[in-house]
């Protein structure tokens, strides 16, 4: 839980950029944070959301390393080119977006790297925002070997047909019979994408085909709610859903 730490522990963490093998065998650059110490830790994949390989997802993963995770967020965007996260994510919007496949090849070379550190305990988790919630979705029930899934806020995991696209060719739900681990989702009541709706039918999917999942759902929050960079942030909402993951990826991910 957040601030629930023993003050006469010791703590440390490293983190850095490091080389992995992605989609197809392309290395790709990913941000590495673990804890200092013997361990063993769990692992956890950080997909990142549209806005790119930026700040807040490289603070979003110190934080999780914080609470005992070696987490992993590698660059879906490689393939667009460096610069700023603004403008690699903006060349990736004009190209239609990173494809699914390579998402997915990018995530299961990122839990192939965790999964063969010295210091792993065997676990290892899955969690996404905005797209990359979408795309925790996806890895959930196309990927092997996933202890446990987050969707923080994705949109597009249920959309109709006319939706697709060549980067997004299939609806994630339309894998739902296959999601192999406990999935935890975080929505705002008044976000647009997904808006309450398509939370509500990717629900009654689950709930028909016995998966296990639990949905928060918070009124007074819209998209983003972690997001205390954006007008979207919403400090109640945030700090309890922050809570709510850290304690279901400690359920599921830690002894």
């Amino acid at each position: 839980m957040w601030n629930d730490l023993n003050t006469g522990v010791y703590e440390g963490m490293i983190a850095e950029t490091v080389t992995i093998s992605g989609y197809q065998g392309d290395p790709i650059r990913a941000y590495y944070s673990r804890p200092l110490g013997p361990g063993p830790f769990p692992g956890l994949v950080l997909i990142p959301h549209m806005p790119g390989w930026d700040e807040y997802c490289r603070e979003a993963a110190r934080r999780f390393t914080q609470h005992g995770y070696r987490v992993l967020c590698p660059n879906i965007y490689e393939r667009f080119g460096q610069g700023t996260p603004t403008e690699v994510s903006s060349r990736a919007r004009e190209a239609g977006g990173a494809t699914d496949a390579s998402v997915m090849g990018d995530c299961e070379g990122s839990l192939n790297f965790l999964r063969h550190q010295a210091n792993a305990n065997g676990k290892t988790g899955v969690i996404g925002m905005c797209s990359g919630g979408r795309h925790t979705f996806l890895a959930a029930c196309t990927l092997d070997g996933i202890d446990a899934a987050v969707d923080c806020w994705g949109g597009g995991v249920v959309c109709p047909p006319e939706e697709a696209t060549p980067a997004r060719p299939v609806a994630p739900v339309e894998y739902a019979k296959d999601l192999s681990c406990p999935l935890l989702g975080i929505f705002g009541n008044e976000d647009h994408s997904p808006d309450p709706e398509e939370v509500n039918r990717l629900e009654a999917v689950l709930k028909d085909l016995k998966k296990d999942y639990t949905f928060y759902r918070y009124d007074g929050a819209g998209h983003g709610i972690w997001y205390y960079d954006k007008p979207m942030y919403r400090q109640e909402q945030a700090m309890d859903s922050w809570n709510k993951a850290l304690a279901f990826l400690d359920r599921h991910l830690k002894p």
